[in-house]
C-alpha cells in the first residue's frame, strides 16, 4: 500500500479521530485481570490493540467483538487468567510486548510473546532488567523479541530510578508489581504519560503518586469499570500539523485527549505559533478532554523544550514536518528514545526531509531542521505508520507530488487515516501494488 500525495490544498471541517492507542491497550489488559464486567467505548480498532485483544482472548478472557469502538470485557481476576494455547503474536505492538512482558512474568504459566519483523528487531533489555530484579525469568534473543516468559516466579516488590523517561517501562513495572509481594514504586527523570496509573485508580486499585515517586501495594484487587477513551492525540497531532502549515486551513478536531501527561504537542506548535484554540474542556473517565480548533499560522523554528520531549515523544515526527515549514531552525535534544521505535525515527525523518530539499542535521539524541521549500520525492517509511502519515502532511507545503512507500503500518495505529484526510482536504491517493 503505498500513498500518492499531489501538492497544495488545505485542511477544513470538523473531525474525530479514532480512539487513544495507550489507553485501548490498558483498558484490555486491565479489564481482563479485573473482577466483573468492564464496558469499553472509544475501543480503537487498528492491529496494534486488537493484537492485544487477541492475546487476552487467548488466555481465557471472554472479549466480545469490538462494535463502534464499543467492546465488554467479562474480568477473571488478577489470578484468572490461563495458559495460553499458543505463541502469542503482537503484531507490531511495542506497547503490547512491553506492558505484557510485566503482567505475564506474574502468572503461573510459561508464555511466549513474539512479533513481525520490525518487532523483532526492538530492544526489550529496559525491561527485562527491572523485571529481573524482581525475580522475573525472562529469556530473549539478545535483548530482542521471541520472548520466553517463566511462570511461576516469586516476584518481590522493588523500587526502580528509571534512567530513561518512558511510559511503557514505567507500565511494565507497575503490572508486575500487581503480583509481587510488597510495594513496588518508581521514580521518573522526567514525567511520562500516566494512562496506567489513571486506569488502574479507575480499576478501584490504589496508585499513590508522591514527590516524583509513583507506587502501588501488591495482591490487591481490580473492579469492572466503564471506560470511555478519548481521541488519541498522537493520530490528532498529524491533522494539528496539517491545519498549521496550510494556508487556508480551519480544522477542529473533537473530543481529543488532553492529558497533562501527553500535551507536549500542542505547547511545542504553540511555540513555533501555531493558532491552536482549546474549547469545550471537559473530563471523560478520568481524562481531560476537548475539542481543538487549529489555523493556519506563520511558524517560527526554536529550540524545543527538553520538557516537553517526553510529553510529545509520539507525535515528535509530525512535528518535524511543522519544522521543515518554519521560518529558521527548529532543534531537537533529548529524543534517544525515538532511536527505538517502529523504526530509528530520528534517522527517518531526516531522510526524508532530505528527499524533500530540507537541510537537517542528525545528533545522536536529535536532529537540527532547516525550514525551507519541499520538493516532491519518494519517501520510505521503513515500515513505520507514523512516519508514513507525517509526510502525508508535508504535501500541504510541497512543490511536487509525493510518494510515501509502504503504508500498510498505518493500520496499526489509525485505520481508516486515508479516507479522513481525503475528507479534510488532504489531496491523497491510496494504491496497492
Amino acid at each position: 500500500m503505498h500513498f500518492y500525495l499531489d501538492p497544495g490544498g488545505k485542511l477544513t471541517g470538523r473531525i474525530r479521530v479514532p480512539g487513544d492507542k495507550s489507553m485501548s491497550h490498558r483498558s484490555i489488559m486491565l479489564g481482563s485481570i479485573a473482577e466483573g464486567r468492564t464496558t469499553v467505548s472509544g475501543f480503537l480498532e487498528g492491529e496494534d490493540a486488537l493484537a492485544t485483544l487477541a492475546s487476552f482472548r487467548d488466555m481465557g478472557v471472554q472479549i466480545t467483538d469490538p462494535d463502534a469502538g464499543e467492546l465488554t470485557i467479562d474480568g477473571v481476576g488478577l489470578r484468572g487468567l490461563e495458559p495460553p494455547k499458543q505463541v502469542m503474536d503482537v503484531g507490531n505492538s511495542g506497547t503490547s510486548i512491553r506492558l505484557m512482558m510485566g503482567l505475564l512474568a506474574g502468572q503461573s504459566f510459561d508464555s511466549v510473546l513474539t512479533g513481525d519483523q520490525s518487532l523483532l528487531r526492538r530492544p526489550m533489555a529496559r525491561v527485562i532488567t527491572p523485571l529481573s530484579q524482581m525475580g522475573a525469568l525472562i529469556s530473549s534473543h539478545e535483548g530482542c523479541p521471541p520472548l520466553e516468559i517463566q511462570g511461576g516466579r516469586a516476584l518481590t516488590g522493588i523500587h526502580y530510578d528509571l534512567p530513561v523517561a518512558s511510559a511503557q517501562v514505567k507500565s511494565s513495572v507497575l503490572l508486575a508489581g500487581l503480583f509481587a509481594s510488597g510495594r513496588t514504586s518508581l521514580t521518573e527523570p522526567a514525567p511520562t504519560r500516566d494512562h496506567t496509573e489513571r486506569m488502574l485508580t479507575g480499576f478501584g486499585y490504589g496508585v499513590a503518586c508522591d514527590n516524583g515517586v509513583i507506587s502501588l501495594e501488591g495482591g490487591g484487587k481490580l473492579t469492572g469499570a466503564d471506560i470511555d477513551i478519548p481521541a488519541d492525540i498522537s493520530s490528532a497531532a498529524f491533522f494539528m500539523v496539517g491545519a498549521s502549515i496550510a494556508p487556508g486551513s480551519d480544522l477542529t478536531l473533537e473530543h481529543v485527549g488532553i492529558n497533562p501527561t501527553r500535551d507536549g504537542v500542542i505547547t511545542i506548535l504553540r511555540a513555533m505559533g501555531a493558532d491552536i484554540q482549546i474549547h469545550n474542556e471537559r473530563q471523560v473517565g478520568g481524562e481531560p478532554v476537548a475539542d481543538l480548533r487549529i489555523r493556519h499560522a506563520p511558524l517560527t523554528g526554536i529550540d524545543i523544550p527538553i520538557e516537553a520531549v517526553p510529553l510529545a515523544i509520539d507525535e515528535l515526527p509530525a512535528v518535524l514536518i511543522a519544522a521543515a515549514c518554519a521560518d529558521g531552525v527548529t532543534v531537537l535534544r533529548g529524543a534517544e528514545e525515538l532511536r527505538v521505535k517502529e523504526s530509528d525515527r530520528i534517522a527517518s525523518m531526516a531522510e526524508g526531509l532530505s528527499q524533500l530539499g530540507i537541510e537537517n542535521r542528525v545528533q545522536p539524541d536529535g536532529i537540527e531542521v532547516v525550514g525551507g521549500e519541499m520538493t516532491g520525492g519518494v519517501i520510505t517509511t521503513h515500515h513505520d505508520h507514523r512516519i508514513a502519515m507525517s509526510f502525508a502532511m508535508a504535501a500541504l507545503r510541497a512543490s511536487d507530488r509525493i510518494k510515501v512507500s509502504d503504508c500498510a503500518h498505518v493500520a496499526t495505529s489509525f485505520p481508516g487515516f486515508a479516507a479522513l484526510a481525503v475528507q479534510t482536504g488532504l489531496r491523497l491517493e491510496a494504491a496497492e501494488e
